[in-house]
């Protein structure tokens, strides 16, 4: 349903196309395979946002963050590019991302294979598309685990034995007076009358728009204090985007294609993604180097074919992602020098600044495996179904370091290294999943489906600090003697390596498994051939698994019932669509995760939230040049009970009366909860868009102007009070695009502005450590106003 904005129907996705279809008066006709198979948008009884080739390009769309702001139903957090968490429908606790945190609960695919990982879904560089499709609701029965409340489907443009076919695109763009660039090229070449490769590459540059500026910090408690003059930059968070895609398509014979795909990406980037307000829009004082490496490949064979009258896919990946991170943490090290009047040595007894610096390395490995049968679409009764497995792994490593740190405070044979993290998380997932549809008349159909499945999780390494720092036995080698049955510091049960890249002790070998049954239930009626309404029941889950903090006891599997009535319609002989639907979701022991002792990441199930709310879009071809589009979502998303992270004996939350933390500044405890009818964070109760677009002639050349805009209400930051106290409330803006261009035959040129008045989004509030100390808060944000110029030749 929801096809939400501009983007969504608009001519979309027509894989038709050519930026001209939306010249008619008529209406194109969307094709998704939402439900696995081919199908017109408005006949399918889901809600469903589509961007197609020709809108992608219209709204200069070349990632993730571009074409988000145009999918009503979505909401998200960000830390930086690749590290982005995606919600839809409200369904969000203000979850943080964390290497061992819980899984995504909205799914994002690449053609037919899963690519979501732990920290973030990939940032696929968006060109040669057929289509976006943005699947708002749960998932549970087709797409199983981490599509609990909604799916995005990437749909790369195959291989065309047919013909011949080529294009390239460039780009120069200016950023506050920073350039930035993308260039972009595919060809479709035949290899006779059943074979054909489509190549694809990219390169791409974006502007640095966040300054380090000067500023000095004093740590009272060393009596030191620092100042980064020597790393003070304007605009140093700059991003360089490489990448290739090839796809081969064989046609073993009338009944059997093989399409094997192999894509590869890198992405740099530098400096912070977010600014200090109390320094200055923009703004930001950072004392150590900061950038990230995210590389990515991708291998993946897709098998279509037919026995007898069933379709039969395979659908095969393999996935391997390197991501190397070097981040400032000398806020951190200011919250332990003020909380608890922490000093660090040097080998010579001499204290030293104790500015905490991490090196991070996360290494993903990713397989899935779906086997699908399908009966003819056309059938009175017709059923999809298959096995789907998967196995995810996650190697992560962090070193917080300091620098000439005594070896006395280091983790065994990990120089300046005073907090280590070195584990290795798996989840692996099994299902057997099935749609069953059966038309009982003409107009009337109804659907039931299901989806069992098995989750693992498991999480095994070593966290904490070396003997000689802490001796607690909560974490770090003091645990590992715990860990092995020994007195602490006692290492007759442990041997430290020798070597860096191998923990020094395993203090953390945890698993857990579960399995359960997600069902669907949809009533779809049909008045006519152009208007349409459904009813659907439909369940989506989420794994649990192990906290990182092998102490704090795992979390279980959240469950979300979504309740939804729905309509499609066309209207004024094809002129106008109309989708739109009502829902009421249920969100049962939601999984939450906050900052606890040392700064981990706890996850607990917190009771329960209700969300109400309306999608809608609309697509209106006022005349054969002007087509208008737009779409909206109205959520109303709270907590349906009262919310404590505190744990008790048990690891279950207290109540809300008891449920407060001594306050490091000194004065009253502060409550770390929230009470029944909180709004949820991230959550905003209005976010809209509109889309004109005219077309004229202009002597001989095909001319255009279009215009764009979005808005989006206020929303919390955080779930508890307290919390919300120090980062404030994400604020409400709206933010306008313009563009106007022309062509003739196969080429196009076009100038555009992005953020015309340069307005502020806040996309993500977070502060660095726990929160009652760490009371700086940092605003994450969307680019500055950017000017361009594009020129594009098809072939």
């Amino acid at each position: 349903m929801s096809v939400p904005l501009a983007a969504a129907l608009s001519v979309t996705l027509s894989q038709a196309a050519s930026a001209q279809s939306n010249e008619g008066r008529v209406l194109e006709q969307v094709i998704v395979t939402a439900q696995k198979r081919q199908e017109n948008l408005q006949e399918v009884p889901l809600s469903i946002t589509a961007l197609g080739t020709a809108k992608l390009e219209e709204l200069h769309v070349t990632d993730f963050a571009d074409y988000s702001k145009f999918l009503p139903s979505l909401s998200y957090t960000s830390l930086g590019p690749g590290f982005s968490r995606v919600f839809f429908r409200g369904v969000s606790s203000g979850d943080n991302g964390n290497h061992s945190g819980s899984m995504p609960s909205v799914g994002i695919y690449l053609d037919e294979q899963p690519i979501t990982t732990i920290t973030g879904a990939l940032d696929v560089h968006i060109y040669d598309i057929e289509r976006v499709e943005a699947l708002a609701g749960p998932q549970g029965t087709l797409y199983g685990a981490s599509s609990q409340a909604g799916t995005i489907r990437i749909i790369t443009n195959k291989p065309d034995p047919s013909k011949f076919a080529a294009g390239y695109d460039v780009e120069g763009n200016v950023l506050d007076g920073e350039t930035g660039y993308v260039a972009e090229g595919f060809a479709n070449l035949p290899l006779g009358e059943k074979a054909a490769i489509r190549l694809v590459g990219w390169g791409k540059r974006d502007a640095g728009y966040i300054s380090n500026v000067a500023a000095d910090r004093l740590y009272p408690t060393a009596e030191i204090t620092i100042n980064n003059a020597d790393r003070a930059e304007e605009d140093y968070n700059d991003v360089e985007t490489y990448g290739a895609r090839a796809a081969l398509r064989v046609d073993l014979n009338d009944s059997w294609t093989v399409t094997p795909t192999l894509m590869h990406q890198q992405q740099e980037s530098n400096g912070a993604f977010a600014f200090d307000p109390s320094l200055g829009d923009l703004k930001v004082a950072r004392y150590r180097p900061e950038h990230a490496d995210d590389r990515w490949t991708q291998a993946a064979l897709t098998v279509e074919g037919k026995i007898a009258n069933l379709d039969v896919v395979y659908a095969g990946s393999y996935l391997k992602r390197d991501v190397d991170t070097e981040q400032d943490y000398s806020d951190y090290s200011l919250f332990y020098d003020m909380a608890y009047y922490y000093t660090v040595y040097n080998d010579d007894g001499i204290t030293i600044e104790p500015t905490q610096y991490i090196q991070g390395k996360d290494r993903y490995k990713r397989q899935s495996h779906e086997l699908r049968l399908s009966t003819p679409s056309d059938k009175r009764v017709r059923f999809v179904g298959g096995l789907f497995y998967q196995r995810q792994q996650h190697l992560i490593e962090q070193r917080y370091k300091i620098d000439n740190l005594t070896p006395v405070y280091e983790v065994t044979d990990w120089p300046d290294t005073i907090w280590l993290t070195e584990q290795k998380r798996i989840d692996r997932d099994y299902a057997v999943f099935g749609e069953l549809s059966y038309d009982i008349t003409d107009r009337l159909t109804v659907t039931g489906g299901a989806r069992w499945f098995k989750a693992e999780n498991s999480l095994a390494g070593f966290f904490g600090y070396g003997e000689g720092y802490s001796s607690s036995g909560t974490s770090g080698e003091a645990l590992c003697s715990d860990f092995a049955g020994d007195p602490i510091g006692d290492r007759s049960g442990w041997v430290p390596y020798t070597a860096v890249g191998t923990a020094p002790c395993k203090n953390l070998d945890k698993s857990v498994d579960e399995d359960g049954v997600t069902p669907k239930v949809n009533l779809t009626y049909k008045f006519d051939d152009y208007r349409m309404v459904y009813v659907t029941y439909s369940e989506g889950f989420r794994p649990g698994g192990v906290n990182r903090r092998g102490t704090f006891p795992p979390y279980d599997a959240d469950y979300l019932n979504n309740y939804e009535v729905g309509w499609k319609t066309t209207w004024m002989d094809n002129r106008l669509r109309f989708n739109g639907a009502l829902f009421l979701l249920d969100w049962d022991d939601f999984q939450f995760s906050f900052t606890g002792e040392n700064g981990l990441t706890n996850i607990t199930n917190a009771g329960g939230a209700r969300i109400k709310g309306i999608e809608t879009d609309v697509e209106f071809a006022a005349t054969e040049s002007f087509l208008i589009s737009g779409g909206l979502s109205v959520l109303d998303a709270k907590l349906r009970g009262e919310f404590c992270e505190l744990l008790d004996d048990d690891g279950r939350p207290l109540p809300l009366s008891d449920c407060f933390a001594p306050n490091p500044h000194g004065g009253p405890d502060v409550l770390r909860g929230a009470s029944d009818g909180t709004e949820l964070p991230v959550v905003p109760d209005y976010k809209a868009n509109l889309t004109g677009r005219y077309r004229f002639q202009m002597g001989a050349l095909d001319a255009f102007a279009q215009a764009a805009f979005v808005y989006q209400s206020e929303s919390r930051a955080a779930l508890t009070a307290f919390d919300e106290t120090i980062l404030g409330k994400n604020r409400a803006y709206g933010l306008a695009d313009f563009s106007v261009g022309f062509g003739k035959d196969s080429w196009t040129a076009e100038v555009f502005v992005n953020n015309a008045f340069d307005k502020r989004a806040d996309i993500t509030r977070f502060a660095q450590c726990r929160e009652e100390m760490c009371t700086k808060p940092y605003i994450v944000t969307n680019r500055p106003r950017t000017v361009g110029v594009k020129f594009g030749q098809k072939f």
